[in-house]
Formats: structure tokens, sequence, C-alpha cells
């Protein structure tokens, strides 16, 4: 089992999860609102004191919602749903091989889009806006890089194996 597996069962990523999290709805709001959220959230400390921790679990509880608020897409025709779909192939290439052309950058990637980790949490401690900045900037632009990745890597796949091409799940299905 890969870490990215073990990620997606905790985050409950049936075929039905994976559906709704390929909503183009559910991808773009994630990128526009979540880890802005969060930091605001952080940064209301300065005016909220302890309150600040019901923006803050508001801001969380958006991040666990945001893949599950919206329906499941309908094809695979947006860019976003094709690299979701293959962030899915990647994360159960212990099951299914994907190409060996796939199998560094998707792990490059991540690692580029963590060192904005330690940036983001310097701003958020310090409420400083530009390491804040310069630590989202690193982590969405690394992982909208993965992502382009990822829908190249769905694309090889479903050349490869036309059977594993998305199709609308069920409301009943939860393989």
């Amino acid at each position: 089992m890969t870490t990215e597996s073990r990620i997606a069962s905790f985050f409950g990523l049936d075929d039905m999860g994976w559906a709704k999290h390929a909503n183009p709805w559910s991808g773009w709001t994630r990128f526009i609102t979540c880890l802005p959220l969060f930091a605001l959230a952080v940064w209301s400390r300065v005016w909220l004191g302890w309150w600040s921790l019901v923006p803050i679990a508001g801001a969380l509880l958006w991040i666990w919602l945001n893949p599950r608020a919206f329906g499941p897409v309908q094809d695979d025709r947006a860019w976003i749903a094709r690299g979701v779909f293959g962030e899915r192939f990647w994360s159960n290439r212990h099951r299914v091989p994907v190409p060996a052309r796939h199998q560094i950058m998707p792990n490059i990637l991540n690692v580029a889009s963590l060192t904005g980790f330690p940036f983001l949490v310097w701003g958020l401690v310090a409420i400083d806006p530009w390491p804040t900045i310069f630590g989202m900037a690193m982590i969405i632009g690394g992982k909208l890089w993965y992502i382009d990745r990822m829908a190249i890597l769905y694309e090889d796949m479903i050349v490869q194996r036309p059977e594993l091409r998305y199709r609308q799940p069920s409301e009943t299905s939860s393989r």
C-alpha cells in the first residue's frame, strides 16, 4: 500500500469519493480557498485570541468537507478531473503499475511542494505576509504542477488500458 493510498483511504476516497473529488468545482475551490482560509484563520488569533480556534476549525472542516461537497464529475474532459483521476492511478500504483516515465516526477513535485511548508509556518507564526504568501505559492504551485503531471499520467494510462477510463459511478458504488 502506498502513502497516497493510505491518505485516500483516510479521506474515504472510494469510487464515489474520487468522482466527487474530481469535480472541477471541488478542485478549483480547494486551490482557491483551502490554504488561504486556513492561513487567515490562524492569523485571526491576533484579533480573536482563543476564539480564533473557531475559524481554524471551520477552515479544517472545509478542507475535509470540500471533496464531499460537490456531486460526482460527469466525465473526464476537464483538466483538473483528469489530474485527480491520474492521482488515483498514482495512489493505486501498487495494484496497477503506472508507466515507467511517471515513476519519479510525482515524488519530486510532492517534495518541491513541501518546501513551501516551512515558509508557510514561519509566516503564520510571525504573522508575516511575505513568507506566508511565498509558502502558499510554493505549495499551490507545486500541487498544480503535480496535478498537471497526473493528468498526463491519466491520459497515458487510458491509452494503454481504455477500460480504466472514468465512467460515472452509481450512487451505491463503493469499490
